[in-house]
């Protein structure tokens, strides 16, 4: 991996700009080559750790690298989207990201107790209370003003699949988000609706096969800073 060196001499880490410059979505998987289990430890990691508004983790994941698993997944795309089929079954993993259909009081109070659990609220315990009062009045707004609850909760798990594409970058995994997906196909194939949940989208993990992979050749093209950035 690359590294870089701070200004004082220590070791600063990853250089995360050069994975946001060479991470790119891969067209097809060397099904040979698999993800070793310390890597899939890091994987579930970064779903773990994700950023969401006020913290509301309002997701759920489907990670699966079983045959069985990835037909139920290639499903979804065989009949409207069969380009992202082969990805699906030759992938070592597969990665549903799911957004939940309603985020509801009994859910906000597991989070404020894992909250209080991990540790959170231990030097000012009145922060308890005032986190649940945050929270509720950003998801009441939500709900009640705007009435996007839903596309919020679907802002938050798209956070996660950004932070996520640029750290499985980061530990050398390739990757390929797909919202080309017959969702009620998916969200069948697993009972997610009546589990309070629907998919939004798959990202096939793995290593590209450098033969068939068009895409790992060509040249990564932006849009240039004056077009996008103003610095003022």
């Amino acid at each position: 991996m690359l590294q870089t060196e701070s200004t004082n001499g220590n070791a600063a880490g990853y250089d995360i700009v050069h994975f946001a410059k060479n991470r790119y979505s891969a067209k097809a998987y060397d099904p040979s080559r698999k993800i070793s289990d310390q890597d899939v430890e890091k994987i579930k990691e970064l779903l773990r750790y994700s950023a969401s508004s006020v913290n509301s983790q309002p997701w759920h994941f489907i990670l699966t690298s079983s045959d069985e698993a990835k037909e139920k997944i290639a499903k979804s795309t065989d009949r409207i989207y069969p380009f992202n089929s082969n990805s699906i079954r030759k992938a070592s993993h597969v990665v549903v990201f799911c957004s939940k259909l309603d985020i509801e009081e009994d859910y906000l109070q597991r989070v404020l107790q894992q909250e209080e659990k991990d540790g959170r609220f231990a030097a000012d315990p009145a922060m308890k209370d005032r986190m649940h009062a945050g929270r509720n009045m950003f998801i009441n707004i939500h709900k009640q003003d705007m009435k996007d609850v839903q596309h919020w909760m679907d802002k938050q798990v798209y956070l996660n699949i950004g932070s996520f594409l640029l750290g499985v970058a980061a530990i050398g995994i390739d990757a390929t988000p797909m919202e080309g997906i017959e969702v009620k196909v998916l969200d069948d194939e697993f009972g997610l609706r009546e589990r309070g949940y629907s998919s939004l989208v798959v990202v096939t993990l793995g290593y590209h096969d450098p033969e068939a992979d068009y895409n790992a050749k060509l040249t990564k093209s932006r849009l240039p800073y004056s077009e996008i950035l103003t610095e003022v």
